[in-house]
This record gives structure tokens, C-alpha cells and sequence, in this order.
């Protein structure tokens, strides 16, 4: 039997790098559209009801800051537990302990809200973690805005470390 590290998962789910960090492939995409009338301010177009990914991290990479104008929901699969950070509209930073062991604060399945930053990385720097997440409208690039630091630690001066370590620009 093959040891499943993070090469296995690469090459059996067939991911691809992801611009955010990390390896990722779509697995789902509604036919049901929304249209662009029914959605939300700031949708430049319709979109796809839903969508869901495959992704995974390893090692010391990590997904750096980054946000979506869509819900998406995060849920755990196999590795190391993943450290999601979120900082809120407000300025507030939370940390999402996605894992398998709930007697110690870890949750199989969390949400991250429309227009929230955030960023993950492995709890275990020798391992990785697989974990998908779901969009809902249906994810797509225009949505997607990756964080910049000097901009990111200018309006979230409080927030500095955990920007500075989360952001390669």
C-alpha cells in the first residue's frame, strides 16, 4: 500500500499549484446560476450556484491572506490538523482549528464569511493537510482578491504579526 503523504494526494486527486499556496482542483460546479440581478452588490456577472474544491497544503507553505465575496464553507479530510485565520470586517482575528479531534477545540466543518480575510497553514510543519472547500455563489477569479501587506497592515494595524507572516507581498 502506498503511504499517503502529500505527493499521494497530488497525483491521485490530480491537483494543481494554487495562486493563493498549496495544491487545489475543482471537483463540483453547479449548472444552477444565479444571476447577476439576484446576487449581492459587487458581482460582475452571474454565477454558478456552487462550487467545491480539493485542496491541500504542506509543509511549511500556506495559503497567504486573501478574500472571496462568496460564504465558504471549509471541511476537513485527512492530514494534519489546518490553522484557518480569519480577520473579521471589523478588524477582529479568530483561528479555526480544522482537524478530527474535537475534544481538543478541532471541528471537521467551519465557515468563513463573504468579505473576511483569511489565511491557513498546516499545524504540523512536517505534514500536510487535505481539506475541501465549498463557495457559495459558486466561486470564480473575480471574486477573489489576494492581500497585499502594507495594505492589509495599514487598515489592520492590531492585526500586524499575524499579517506579516501570512502575506508574501
Amino acid at each position: 500500500m502506498e503511504k499517503k503523504d502529500a505527493g499521494y494526494w497530488v497525483k491521485r486527486l490530480r491537483l494543481e499549484p494554487h495562486p493563493e499556496g498549496g495544491h487545489f482542483r475543482q471537483t463540483y460546479r453547479s449548472e444552477l446560476t444565479i444571476a447577476r440581478e439576484a446576487l449581492p452588490a459587487g458581482f460582475g456577472g452571474d454565477r454558478a450556484a456552487s462550487t467545491a474544491i480539493y485542496f491541500l497544503l504542506e509543509g511549511k507553505n500556506f495559503s497567504a491572506f486573501h478574500r472571496l465575496r462568496s460564504d465558504e464553507v471549509w471541511h476537513f479530510y485527512e492530514g494534519s490538523p489546518l490553522l484557518v485565520h480569519v480577520i473579521d470586517l471589523i478588524g477582529k482575528h479568530s483561528t479555526i482549528f480544522l482537524g478530527r479531534a474535537p475534544d481538543v477545540g478541532q471541528t471537521h466543518q467551519a465557515v468563513v464569511s463573504a468579505g473576511c480575510w483569511l489565511a491557513s497553514h498546516v499545524w504540523d510543519w512536517k505534514s500536510y493537510a487535505l481539506v475541501g472547500c465549498t463557495v457559495a455563489p459558486g466561486f470564480d477569479f473575480e471574486d477573489f482578491e489576494m492581500g497585499k501587506r502594507e495594505e492589509l497592515m495599514a487598515v489592520f494595524p492590531q492585526q500586524r504579526e499575524i499579517i506579516r507572516r501570512l502575506t508574501r507581498e
